[in-house]
């Protein structure tokens, strides 16, 4: 069975840290992004990864405060969020594609159930 897992997530000051984990089962993933969804909002492009982590892509409104990083070997992505913003609230969603293709045209066929993010003012 394919799955996606979050956790990590939860109820952090302006300005605070968290490291949400996202564990992938069921088969070989590639390409392994983040996105997020406010409240009345779109879902949003967070961050992604190539498989060999050696390509990474950021939304300009997290560049240099969130680290997208994997663990192959455990099948694990991790998102490192630092100096969070209320703003930054939201649903975060791992997102996976089983294919090989380039960072940039990854296709993100499977998704995992979300972990809310709240970050108080």
């Amino acid at each position: 069975q394919v799955q996606l897992v979050e956790s990590g997530g939860g109820l952090v000051q302006g300005g605070g840290s968290l490291r949400l984990s996202c564990a992938a089962s069921g088969r070989t993933f590639y390409a392994m992004g983040w996105f997020r969804q406010a409240p009345g909002k779109e879902r949003e492009f967070v961050a992604s990864i190539s498989w060999s982590g050696g390509t990474t892509n950021y939304a300009d409104s997290v560049k240099g405060r969130f680290t997208i990083s994997r663990d192959n070997a455990k099948n694990t992505v991790y998102l490192q969020m630092n100096s969070l913003k209320p703003e930054d609230t939201a649903v975060y969603y791992c997102a996976a594609d089983p294919m090989v293709r380039p960072l940039v045209l990854a296709t993100y066929d499977y998704w995992g159930q979300g972990t809310q993010v709240t970050v108080s003012s």
